[in-house]
């Protein structure tokens, strides 16, 4: 099963676009759900995005890497 991480929608307010400033989990890497597997920065502040489920991770968008609300960064494969 395919689980879909966005960024999520009401994860800041105001600003529609973010950066991925980092990976914190390599693509292809087995995260457990929790787990923190990126930062994106608004303006000043970093926001930390979680794995809702366990899986192996895909990633979908890069560092540096303009996203905005709701757009899809990586999968993860239970």
């Amino acid at each position: 099963m395919t689980t879909e991480i966005t960024v999520p929608a009401d994860l800041w307010e105001g600003e529609t676009e973010g950066v991925i400033t980092a990976w914190l989990v390599n693509d292809g890497a087995e995260v457990a759900q929790g787990d923190l597997v990126a930062e994106v920065m608004v303006e000043k502040a970093q926001y930390e995005i979680e794995a809702p489920v366990s899986g192996r991770l895909s990633i979908a968008k890069e560092e540096d890497e303009v996203v905005s609300k709701g757009t899809l960064i990586a999968t993860l494969e239970a």
